[in-house]
């Protein structure tokens, strides 16, 4: 069953106070919503724009000076 792009927005919004597993399936949700076209537009630019966010804050918190990735 796919989740409302409201509910995915909603739960993007608030990714940073998940555990990883719920992270995980947050950005699987907002992956579904991205790939289905009669989905708004507007609103699966504003996923894919937070998504891409949110990724950016997980990489920055993931990788240390001295990782690679």
């Amino acid at each position: 069953m796919m989740v409302s792009a409201n509910t995915v927005y909603s739960n993007l919004k608030k990714i940073d106070r998940v555990d990883l597993v719920t992270s995980a399936l947050y950005r699987e949700q907002a992956q579904d919503i991205l790939a289905t076209p009669s989905i708004e537009l507007k609103l699966r630019t504003a996923i894919a724009e937070l998504l891409n966010h949110v990724n950016q804050e997980l990489a920055l918190q993931t990788v240390g000076s001295e990782d690679s990735y």
